[in-house]
């Protein structure tokens, strides 16, 4: 992981803020991967103090034990107007050991109104070596008045052979190649997928529900209609359409199993399947209907 966030835009621009002694007050880290987006703070955290690989300070920075360091929410808890207020006394608190306090808000998109109200004048005008590090996975719920007094960075999503290559340091799973292009470009997705032990079934039963025609229909719908991962499965079957439509877009004389027309037609209707799975729909008919109306329109479109 620390190989492919030191690999972003935005821990280059920040690193180079650092080196040359302009670090703003206050930055927020635009990355839509939640899973990791803690510990990614973390990383540009242990660029903030100059940690030496190894050393003692970054292994506090890494426990969320360093002194000069605050990372919130803290466990259990959530991004209160207390805790705003906690963070702001906290703030005017000479620093423990160095000459700079760093105030790191993770999931900043989870705030209220009233706590990022709060925080407004303090990541204006912060006490002398007081800076915040803010965290979000989404922008929409982040105030405009907070966006105006912060430096934006944004981590996009990644490449699947950045993220494969990062799995692979991590582990040796051969599925590891596999999930790279299947997880949105978000290392956290992708180890979620290797990790819980519902993938190789889902995997498996997802090429085959997306590769079935109509007289298949039937068959898979019997096979898989007692699926445990219903919202899983749909979410593989989401990314088996996408990562086509991703070979039509390289390749225009690539011809897969489902026409570009038909592949389109199937990732909408995912959404609506994700809708009538919340609903309780009888799911042995939910996915006959869907993977038939799939398997139609690929014929239309194959004529």
């Amino acid at each position: 992981m620390d190989k492919l966030i030191s690999s972003t835009a935005a821990y280059a621009i920040f690193s180079g803020d650092k080196m040359a002694g302009r670090l703003s007050h206050a930055y927020l880290i635009y990355f839509a991967d939640g899973a990791i987006l803690r510990e990614t703070l973390k990383r540009f955290a242990l660029v903030f103090f100059g940690c030496e690989k190894g050393g003692r300070d970054e292994r506090l920075v890494l426990s969320e034990g360093l002194p000069d360091l605050k990372i919130y929410p803290m466990p259990d808890k959530k991004l209160t107007v207390d805790a705003a207020q906690e963070i702001i006394d906290d703030a005017y608190l000479r620093p423990v050991e160095g000459d700079k306090k760093l105030y790191v808000i993770s999931g900043f998109e989870e705030a209220s109104a009233l706590f990022q109200n709060k925080l407004l004048k303090i990541l204006e005008e912060p006490p002398e070596g007081v800076y915040f590090l803010l965290g979000a996975t989404s922008l929409s719920p982040v105030l405009g008045t907070v966006l105006s007094r912060v430096k934006r960075l944004e981590i996009p999503p990644f490449t699947p052979d950045s993220i494969a290559a990062a799995l692979l340091r991590e582990n040796s799973d051969p599925d590891c190649v596999r999930v790279a292009p299947l997880c949105g470009g978000m290392l956290g997705e992708a180890r979620r997928m290797l990790g819980e032990g519902w993938y190789k079934e889902v995997c498996l039963a997802a090429d085959e529900i997306c590769a079935a025609d109509v007289k298949r229909a039937v068959d898979v719908a019997l096979k898989y209609g007692d699926c445990k991962y219903k919202t899983e499965l749909f979410s593989q079957m989401q990314r088996v359409y996408f990562a086509e439509m991703e070979r039509y877009a390289r390749d225009p004389d690539y011809r897969g199993k489902l026409s570009l027309g038909a592949l389109i037609y199937a990732a909408e209707r995912v959404n609506k399947a994700f809708a009538d799975i919340k609903f309780n729909a009888n799911f042995p008919s939910l996915l006959y209907d869907f993977t038939l109306k799939v398997a139609l329109e690929n014929e239309k479109w194959s004529r």
